[in-house]
């Protein structure tokens, strides 16, 4: 299991090489199609992949990816506000086929798993998103590993004993430390061509270090889902690892802080 895991670790981390260095077009049909696993994912928890509803709702994912290619809307909200109408739409003259908490899980799997998984393209797109875009990654699986192995080395304290009972507080810390130091390390290397101060750098870790704290958030609501609705892993599609929404948990929640933060910072 261990070794199938971390094979798969490893092919996962080239393509996301390949991709990410790769950027515009490639980056964002990639991100279009994980976003549009990870909602079949999230709807089967719901037993409703392959319903009306979900039909919908990958149609507004797709939309969604192509206004931000082509740029039909400027107003991010107006793509959410027609796919509600729609959705509230097939919720009604369909009547009583759907529950009210599968409309609602239908409209969240948009927002939740495309929405913000956009953001990898979005910060990619930045100036210097070439660099910045990995702080995503640094703080949510870097992190994580920071966090594995200080936990257990020094983990006493359980940090959410119902739902994770592995996850300790030290193990928290050192991750949140391990994903700025690594954030420093790695923006003081490519300093010059970001063409930031050192201050600038130690801001950029500072960024990092929210964004590992906020990605434990994400990691510990997917595992939530999961125990709500007594599964294991959403899908099988990495060995070792479960679906989509197992391996980026995490990098779901946070890639839209990274985008935020680190713009404003540079």
């Amino acid at each position: 299991m261990f070794k199938t895991r971390l094979i798969s670790g490893i092919v996962l981390v080239a393509i996301a090489l390949v991709v990410i260095i790769t950027g515009g077009n490639v980056l964002l049909s990639v991100m279009g199609i994980i976003s549009l696993i990870g909602m079949f994912e999230l709807y089967r928890v719901f037993q409703m992949e392959k319903s009306l509803a979900a039909v919908v709702g990958y149609l507004a994912a797709i939309a969604f990816y192509l206004n931000l290619y082509f740029g039909f809307f400027t107003d991010p909200m107006i793509l959410p506000m027609l796919f509600l109408i729609l959705l509230l739409a097939v919720y009604v003259f369909s009547y009583p086929k759907y529950k009210a908490d599968q409309i609602m899980a239908c409209f969240f799997a948009l927002f939740y798993v495309a929405m913000m998984l956009s953001f990898i393209y979005q910060t990619r797109m930045l100036d210097g998103g070439e660099y910045l875009v990995w702080l995503i990654f640094l703080c949510s699986w870097g992190s994580d590993t920071c966090a594995y192995c200080v936990g257990m080395l020094f983990g006493k304290h359980k940090m959410s004993p119902v739902l994770s009972p592995k996850k300790s507080v030290e193990g928290a810390v050192g991750g949140v430390v391990g994903a700025a130091l690594l954030t420093a390390l790695y923006v003081s290397i490519f300093r010059s061509q970001l063409g930031i101060t050192i201050t600038e750098v130690w801001l950029l870790a500072g960024v990092s270090a929210i964004g590992a704290l906020i990605s434990m958030v994400g990691d510990l609501a997917a595992s939530a889902i999961k125990r709500n609705y007594d599964i294991k892993d959403y899908g099988k599609l990495i060995p070792g690892h479960g679906g989509i929404l197992d391996r980026f948990d995490s990098v779901i929640i946070t890639a839209p802080i990274i985008f935020f933060l680190a713009s404003r910072v540079l």
